[in-house]
């Protein structure tokens, strides 16, 4: 008998109560994938036929979504591809808390709409007193987008040539500006740029002046840049674009600038990432004066580039709860990072792995802190075991012909994980 006609039909094994209960977990359409890839395996005479319904169950993905987990061991920190920085298990539980329906915007109390994400605003302000007042957007190009349409669109934004920065993915800061309206009026050299350079371009038709930290590169050398403090007696509005999101100064970041200390040195707004050093979901953070905070959140442009509940519940709760993954990540000391690679490199060796625990540098990554080296310590393994061990979803980086796996950028609790990933990669390798 042609085996092809053996091969079960497929409502015949979408009854298997197996397949049934991942239906209702994961969606029939999903489920009726991993069964058409399983018949055609039968067909091919990779499989017997009555191992269908088995194999569909084993093809099935962990989630409803295409998008998988990984344990990031590249040693940079907040990698943007594998999604910056990962939340903590506080932010994590309140995007199911807010998963249903919630009260986004809606007051409990009175039964009337309320203030939209009042509890992540309020947390927002509580981490940095110095802004009179906040608001959050979608990403930090967008606090960057809203900021020149509502203040400069048809006017000027003065802004250094050393500050033109490119922001990643081909998107460039001045194409960005010149979207919303505005003029760009470039001061000074890509190397010096001083506050003489900003006043004699003030005028009538300034409609801010940009100050753009350039956080995924360094200038060194002969180099001077205009402090905000002698900007701001220049009557016009001083945007600080300060990049990673520091909300107070961090001693392990010395050169990072920070939301506070920007604001106590006059900046009228400044605006920053949410998930980078902040450590929590994607967002843009506005934080400064109240009058032009208000003016931008009453341009028709912000409801645009509002965020939704999901990204509220996350970042009040990394704002209220434990510090972040990436707070750990940054200040786990090395002697602590050795001490789990070489517990590591142990293990592996004892099963005959050429694994040795190494020294390295870690980065924070994702336009934070350009040249700033992290002593962390790693595993190294032979190059070998990239590709099984990325098929694993472990992600690690080649330095000198061997794989490091960066342990500065793992959870902790993900050693095992790591283990096991290295192990079952051994016959691949």
């Amino acid at each position: 008998m042609d085996p092809r006609r053996q091969v079960p039909r497929t409502d015949a094994v979408m009854a298997d109560p197996r397949l049934t209960a991942a239906a209702a977990r994961l969606g029939g359409t999903i489920v009726k994938s991993a069964v058409a890839a399983a018949q055609q395996r039968a067909r091919d005479g990779r499989i017997a036929p009555a191992d269908v319904a088995g194999a569909a169950l084993a093809g099935l993905p962990d989630h409803a979504t295409t998008l998988r987990p990984v344990i990031n061991a590249t040693g940079v920190l907040l990698h943007t591809n594998l999604g910056r920085a990962p939340l903590s298990a506080a932010a994590r539980d309140a995007l199911t808390a807010a998963a249903g329906c919630a009260d986004v915007e809606y007051d409990l109390a009175t039964g009337r709409r309320g203030p939209r994400g009042r509890g992540a605003l309020t947390a927002l302000l509580d981490a940095c007193p110095a802004a009179a007042d906040v608001q959050v957007v979608n990403n930090n190009a967008a606090a960057l987008v809203l900021a020149a349409t509502a203040l400069a669109a048809g006017r000027e934004i003065v802004i250094s040539r050393g500050e033109m920065v490119e922001i990643g993915d081909g998107f460039r800061l001045p194409d960005l500006l010149a979207a919303t309206g505005a003029r760009l009026r470039e001061v000074g050299t890509t190397n010096r740029t001083t506050a003489d350079d900003y006043a004699a371009a003030v005028g009538p038709g300034t409609g801010l002046i940009l100050k753009v930290h350039p956080s995924n590169f360094r200038i060194e050398g002969f180099t001077a840049q205009a402090p905000i403090a002698a900007l701001t007696t220049l009557g016009v509005p001083v945007v600080a674009d300060i990049g990673s999101g520091l909300l107070t100064p961090d001693p392990a970041l010395p050169a990072e600038p920070d939301a506070t200390t920007a604001l106590r040195d006059g900046a009228h707004l400044v605006t920053a990432s949410t998930d980078k050093l902040l450590g929590g979901p994607q967002g843009g953070l506005i934080l400064g004066d109240r009058d032009l905070v208000q003016r931008l959140r009453r341009h028709p442009l912000y409801r645009a580039l509002r965020v939704d509940k999901l990204t509220l519940a996350a970042l009040e709760a990394t704002l209220r709860g434990p510090r972040p993954p990436a707070h750990h990540m940054l200040h786990t000391p090395a002697d602590s990072l050795r001490t789990r690679a070489d517990d590591l490199a142990e293990e592996l060796t004892s099963h005959g792995i050429d694994a040795l625990a190494a020294d390295t540098a870690a980065a924070v990554g994702a336009g934070g802190a350009p040249g700033v080296e992290l002593p962390s310590a790693a595993i190294s393994l032979p190059a070998t075991y990239e590709t099984p061990l990325r098929n694993r979803r472990v992600i690690g980086r080649i330095d000198g012909g061997r794989l490091l796996l960066d342990l500065r950028s793992t959870d902790p609790a993900d050693d095992g994980a790591i283990s096991a990933a290295v192990l079952a990669s051994k016959e691949e390798a």
